[in-house]
């Protein structure tokens, strides 16, 4: 019997530079959101408008998810990727010179945000379709457990490094995103042209929401992304870890900073096991399993009361998350024709932003009602009971035995 050849260890050099290029661009994403929210606080020393800060960036990148995917399926990915990047840079560049000149303010940083938003839309979607274009399908599994590892890295190393250069001022921040953002883009734009596919039908309505369509008719893919949809909605627990931190462990904000650091950890470590080992076979129980995983450590946190617990709880929270994100992502790659993987990789953003976003939104709501502990745990419960559902919503996805047909399971020579 001819066995097909060993999926290759060493990534190809396109892909490498792509993950440079995420590496830099997230780094200085999140170095952005920890200036912006302190200068913003300490010109105007209002609650509210640090939750502005963050509802400016949500909303435009919302409203323009769906245009970015079709904009991604007619141009070279690789343009989209790197203007976005560039706007931000443009960002950075108005909000240091501001800053350094003394007129930086309330409304500037506003205007800053929806800019960053719109920019969001655009690398948001573009990154993810690009991916498949560098490696062949049997690639793609560790191609998203690497990049996915990779933002771990960025949304635990960017905010440290943004806090510590802050010392020097807002504008010294500002100024070293802009040299990371035109960094990542001169790198993206470095890689060999990406056509786009042939024979698109016109824009029209009906082609803007193509990706919309397309998921609804695929079952599998509509059940992995409902699925991280629901378990991050029910069971995020991120904004309430000050509450924790303070009223519940005992803790400073040194515990805090461990604490939000803690499912990144967990994520990182899984993560490059999966760069290394990807799952193989009984791909669908797998991610349903970690779906699981998740929903019992957040219980487990939430009911404890030691800060070591908690610790290992949050991290297994990370890591089961990890297997998740990495099955879904190739999922949705593998079974999506190039034509349509910017529309649906734009509706995937809007999915994976509403579960943040809204998933804060109820953890907060809820909290409000029945305090921290009950709203920890009544989301991970609500996340077990997702699970359980989605094997008898969407069996399709739970009998997925491999996430590469094996037809396509040898690399491409």
């Amino acid at each position: 019997m001819t066995r097909s050849a060993p999926t290759p260890r060493a990534f190809p050099p396109a892909l490498r530079r792509f993950l440079w290029t995420r590496l830099l661009g997230t780094t200085a994403n999140q170095m952005l959101m920890v200036a912006l929210a302190w200068q913003m606080y300490d010109l105007t020393g209002r609650a509210w408008d640090l939750g502005m800060v963050g509802l400016m960036q949500f909303v435009p990148a919302l409203v323009c998810a769906l245009p970015a995917g079709q904009l991604v399926d007619r141009v070279d990915r690789r343009y989209v990727l790197a203007t976005s990047l560039l706007v931000q840079a443009a960002a950075a560049l108005v909000l240091a010179w501001g800053s350094v000149h003394g007129w930086i303010g309330r409304e500037v940083i506003f205007g800053m945000c929806v800019l960053l938003g719109v920019a969001r839309a655009l690398q948001m979607t573009s990154q993810q379709a690009i991916v498949p274009a560098l490696v062949p399908a049997a690639g793609l599994p560790r191609a998203f457990a690497a990049a996915s590892s990779l933002i771990k890295i960025a949304v635990v190393g960017g905010p440290v490094l943004g806090g510590f250069v802050y010392v020097l001022g807002p504008e010294a921040v500002y100024a070293l995103c802009l040299v990371l953002l035109v960094a990542a883009s001169a790198t993206i734009a470095s890689l060999a042209p990406i056509p786009p596919v042939k024979g698109q039908a016109a824009v029209s309505v009906a082609s803007l929401f193509g990706g919309v369509s397309f998921i609804w008719r695929r079952k599998q893919v509509l059940g992995a992304i409902s699925l991280d949809l629901f378990a991050v909605l029910l069971g995020g627990a991120t904004a309430l870890l000050p509450m924790y931190a303070k009223d519940v462990l005992a803790t400073g904000p040194w515990g805090l900073g461990i604490l939000r650091a803690a499912p990144a950890i967990g994520a990182m470590v899984v993560g490059i096991s999966l760069a290394r080992r990807p799952l193989a076979r009984r791909v669908g129980r797998r991610m349903l399993a970690a779906v699981a995983i998740y929903g019992a450590s957040i219980v487990v946190f939430g009911l404890s009361h030691d800060f070591g617990v908690s610790l290992v709880a949050l991290a297994v929270s990370g890591g089961a998350d990890m297997v998740s994100v990495v099955v879904r992502q190739t999922l949705v790659q593998i079974d999506t024709p190039d034509v349509m993987r910017g529309r649906v990789s734009a509706v995937n953003s809007v999915f994976i932003g509403a579960s943040n976003e809204l998933g804060e939104f109820r953890a907060g709501t809820v909290a409000d009602v029945l305090g921290p502990i009950g709203a920890t745990v009544a989301g991970g419960v609500g996340t077990l009971i997702v699970a359980v559902l989605w094997i008898r919503l969407f069996p399709a996805l739970a009998n997925r035995d491999r996430l590469v047909p094996p037809r396509e399971a040898a690399p491409v020579r």
